[in-house]
C-alpha cells in the first residue's frame, strides 16, 4: 500500500527517507528561493494583470503540490515570464477591461491548461518533452522576452501604451519618450542603482527584493504618490475564497486551444530545466509524472485563486547554488510566502510599478540569449532559421500565434523527419562489422550483396520515398548484384497495410530482375504481418532472417556455393572443349 503512495507521490518517498543532515540546507535554500520569488510572483501578477495576492497564492499551493508529486528535488514551481504573457496576450482582449472578469479567465485559463497536462499524463504523452525542438524553444522564449520588455517601458517611463502590437508599440516609443514621467524615471533608476549595487556588493543575496522593497520605502516615507508615481494599489490579502466564474460560457471555447499551447509550452520548458538538475545532481527524473504534477499543480493553483505555473529556472537556480536537497525546499519556501500573503501583505501597496517593471526587464533579459540564436547560423544553419522563424512570428503576429506556429513547427519537423530520414548503404569493415559505407573507407560493400537501411520508422505516408530510394541506391550499384538485403530493425516498427503491399511491389521488382529480396530482423514479428497481409516468405516470396549477420552469412555462402558450382561447369567445359579440339585435330590429321 506505501508503495503505492510513493509511485503516486514520489516526493512523500523523499520526505519519509528524509536524513536530518539535510535539513540546514534546505532551510538556507527556502529562505533563498523565498526572497527572490516574493517579488518576482508580485511582479508577474501585474504581468498577467491580476492584484498582486494573486501572483503570492500562485506560489503557495502549486509549490507544496509538487514537492508531494513531482519527480525533480531541485525544481521550483512558480509564475513565469512566458507563461504569465501568454495569459495575459489570450484573457486581455476577452474581458474587455472588466478586471473581475478578467481575474475569472485567468483562473479558468490555468485550470483547463492543469486539466490537459493530467489528460497528457494519463495517456503517457512525456514524450512530449522532446516535442518542441531546441531551436523552436530558444526562438520562442527570445521573442517572449523581448515582448514583455517592450511592454514595460509604459511602467518605467511612465506613460501609457495605445497600440496593441509589438511592432506598432515599437514605432510609437519616440512619441512616448516625450511623454515621460520625470518622478517614475527617477523611480526607475533608483531600482536599477539599488539592483547593480546589491548585485556588486553581495551577489548571493535576493537583489531584486532588496530593490522593491526600498522603493516601497520610498514611496511611504517621501508620499511619493503626491507626484503620480504609480503604486500597485491595495492588495487584498488573507485566506484565497473560491469563487466559481460568472462570465458566459461560451468564451470557454476561446481558452481551450491557447490553453494546450500552454500546457505544451510550459510543460517543455519546465521538463529542460527539471532534466538539467537531475543531471547535474546525479538522478532521473518520470516525464510522464512531471506532466501530472504540473496539472495538478495548475489546478491547485486555479482553486487557490491563482494563475499558471511552470517550472522557475532562475528560483530553482537559486534552489541549488544555496545547497538544496529535497523538495522540503518548496514546502518551507511556500509557507514563508503564504504568512506574507495571508497576514502581511498591508506594505504591499506601496511598491512602484516602475520597480516591478524593472524585474520584469531584468527576468526577461536572463530569457534573451541572442547570441545563441546567432551561433546557431554557423553550427546548424537549418536550426538557425527554424529559430529565427519563431522569434519573428511572436514578435510579428503576437505570442498566442507565434506559440501556435512554434507548436505546429515542431509537428512538421518530425514529419519531416519521419517522411523523408537518412538512409545508408551497409558494408563490412576489415573485422567483419556491419558499418556505414562513407569517405572513410573503414567498411567495403559485399560483393554481388547490397545492403540497405531506411533511418524512420516506415508507414503509409513515407513508404512510396522507401520504395524510391531503395530503387535509386541499388541502380547506383554494380550489375552483379544478387541479393538485396533490408535493415527491419530502424523501419520495420508496426504492421502498416501500406508497406507490406509496397513490399510485395519490390518483390516483384526484384524478381523479375533475377535478384532475392531479403529482409534482416525482426522475424517473428515479419512472418507474423505477412501472413496477415497474404504475402509469401522463403523461396517462394521474400526471405526473412533473425538478424542482419546471419542474413549475410547464409547470402555469401550461396553465393560461393554459386561461384563454386560455375567454376566447376567452367572446368567441364573447358575438358569437354579440349576433348573435342582433340578429336578433331586427329580427325584433320587422318
Amino acid at each position: 500500500m506505501l508503495s503505492r503512495l510513493f509511485a503516486f507521490m514520489p516526493g512523500l518517498n523523499t520526505l519519509f527517507n528524509y536524513e536530518r543532515k539535510w535539513f540546514a540546507d534546505d532551510v538556507k535554500a527556502a529562505l533563498s528561493v523565498a526572497a527572490v520569488a516574493l517579488p518576482v510572483a508580485i511582479a508577474y501578477a501585474q504581468l498577467t494583470g491580476v492584484n498582486a495576492a494573486v501572483g503570492l497564492y500562485s506560489c503557495i499551493l502549486p509549490m507544496m503540490v509538487y514537492a508531494l508529486f513531482g519527480t525533480s528535488k531541485q525544481l521550483i514551481v512558480g509564475p513565469d515570464a512566458a507563461t504569465c504573457a501568454v495569459i495575459a496576450a489570450v484573457v486581455t482582449p476577452l474581458a474587455a477591461g472588466d478586471s473581475v472578469k478578467h481575474w475569472q479567465l485567468v483562473i479558468t485559463m490555468t485550470a483547463m491548461t492543469g486539466f490537459w497536462c493530467i489528460i497528457a499524463s494519463r495517456f503517457k504523452l512525456g514524450v512530449l518533452a522532446d516535442f518542441l525542438s531546441k531551436p523552436i524553444l530558444m526562438g520562442l522564449l527570445n521573442g517572449v522576452a523581448i515582448t514583455i520588455i517592450v511592454g514595460q517601458f509604459s511602467k518605467v517611463f511612465g506613460f501609457t501604451f495605445d497600440e496593441k502590437y509589438l511592432l506598432e508599440r515599437l514605432g510609437g516609443i519616440p512619441t512616448y519618450l516625450a511623454q515621460a514621467h520625470i518622478p517614475t524615471i527617477i523611480m526607475t533608476l533608483s531600482t536599477v542603482a539599488i539592483y547593480l549595487g546589491m548585485k556588486r556588493i553581495k551577489p548571493t543575496w535576493p537583489a531584486s527584493m532588496f530593490a522593491i522593497a526600498l522603493g516601497a520605502v520610498f514611496v511611504w516615507l517621501f508620499n511619493l504618490e503626491q507626484f503620480d508615481v504609480k503604486t500597485i494599489g491595495l492588495v487584498d490579502g488573507g485566506l484565497p475564497l473560491f469563487q466559481t466564474p460568472s462570465f458566459d460560457v461560451g468564451i470557454i471555447r476561446e481558452l481551450v486551444i491557447p490553453a494546450l499551447n500552454l500546457a505544451i509550452v510550459s510543460f517543455v520548458s519546465m521538463m529542460l530545466t527539471a532534466r538539467s538538475f537531475a543531471s547535474k545532481n546525479g538522478y532521473d527524473i518520470d516525464a510522464d509524472k512531471e506532466f501530472m504534477a504540473l496539472g495538478i499543480a495548475n489546478i491547485t493553483s486555479a482553486l487557490s485563486q491563482g494563475f499558471a505555473v511552470s517550472g522557475a529556472d532562475s528560483r530553482t537556480a537559486v534552489n541549488d547554488s544555496n545547497g538544496g536537497k529535497t523538495q522540503l525546499v518548496s514546502i518551507i519556501a511556500a509557507s514563508i510566502i503564504a504568512v506574507i500573503a495571508i497576514f502581511l501583505t498591508d506594505p504591499l501597496e506601496f511598491i512602484p510599478s516602475a520597480a516591478l517593471g524593472v524585474v520584469l526587464i531584468i527576468a526577461s533579459i536572463h530569457l534573451l540569449d541572442l547570441k545563441a540564436v546567432w551561433k546557431l547560423r554557423l553550427r546548424d544553419r537549418q536550426a538557425f532559421y527554424l529559430t529565427l522563424t519563431t522569434l519573428l512570428a511572436v514578435l510579428f503576429i503576437g505570442v498566442i500565434p507565434g506559440i501556435t506556429l512554434a507548436v505546429l513547427l515542431g509537428l512538421f519537423q518530425f514529419i519531416r523527419t519521419v517522411m523523408r530520414p537518412t538512409d545508408h548503404i551497409l558494408g563490412v569493415d576489415i573485422n567483419g562489422v556491419v558499418r556505414t559505407l562513407d569517405s572513410s573507407d573503414k567498411a567495403k560493400s559485399v560483393d554481388s550483396i547490397f545492403i540497405y537501411r531506411f533511418n524512420s520508422p516506415l508507414t503509409y505516408f513515407n513508404s512510396s520515398y522507401f520504395k524510391r530510394r531503395l530503387l535509386e541506391q541499388y541502380a547506383r550499384q554494380k550489375d552483379d548484384i544478387q541479393c538485396v538485403i533490408i535493415d527491419a530493425v530502424p523501419c520495420f516498427t508496426h504492421l502498416d497495410l501500406s508497406v507490406m503491399a509496397m513490399l510485395s511491389d519490390l518483390n516483384t521488382i526484384f524478381r523479375k530482375r533475377g535478384v532475392r529480396l531479403e529482409i534482416a530482423g525482426r522475424k517473428r514479428q515479419l512472418l507474423a504481418w505477412f501472413e496477415i497481409t497474404d504475402i509469401k516468405s522463403g523461396t517462394e516470396g521474400i526471405y526473412v532472417h533473425s538478424d542482419l549477420y546471419l542474413a549475410l552469412r547464409i547470402n555469401q555462402r550461396k553465393i560461393a556455393e554459386q561461384q563454386h558450382s560455375e567454376e566447376e561447369s567452367e572446368e567441364e567445359s573447358e575438358e569437354e572443349s579440349e576433348e573435342e579440339s582433340t578429336h578433331n585435330n586427329a580427325i584433320t590429321a587422318e
